[in-house]
């Protein structure tokens, strides 16, 4: 079974920082492009940022400039930097990974369960 882990959120102030993490464990062949989503109360999830495997990366409109995506391939790891945090980027953030788990098999795309990033005015 794989897994996706996130970890880093909480609560800050406007202006502050955080750096969320996200580990892929278990089963794991390969692992193609990973990224975060947010869905922030009474709206869709949407897309925060994403980075290939060749580390390109792309950003929404909302965070550029602000926010950061890297990732560790021998750590099945991808982080978000969040810079400058401003009230509206509160909301769950999500991980989300293609991931192979045998050579035989596709690309399955696996969520976290969510890590929560609170900021106040």
């Amino acid at each position: 079974q794989v897994q996706l882990v996130e970890s880093g959120g909480g609560l800050v102030q406007a202006g502050e920082s955080l750096r969320l993490s996200c580990v892929a464990s278990g089963s794991i062949f390969s692992i193609n492009d990973m990224g975060w989503y947010r869905q922030a109360p009474g709206k869709q999830r949407e897309l925060v940022a994403r980075i290939t495997v060749g580390r390109s990366t792309n950003y929404s409109d909302s965070v550029k400039g602000r926010f950061t995506i890297s990732r560790d391939n021998a750590k099945n790891t991808v982080y978000l930097q969040m810079n400058s945090l401003k009230p509206e980027d509160t909301a769950v953030y999500y991980c989300n990974a293609d991931i192979r788990r045998t050579w035989r098999q596709g690309y399955l795309e696996t969520w976290g369960q969510g890590t929560l990033v609170t900021v106040s005015s």
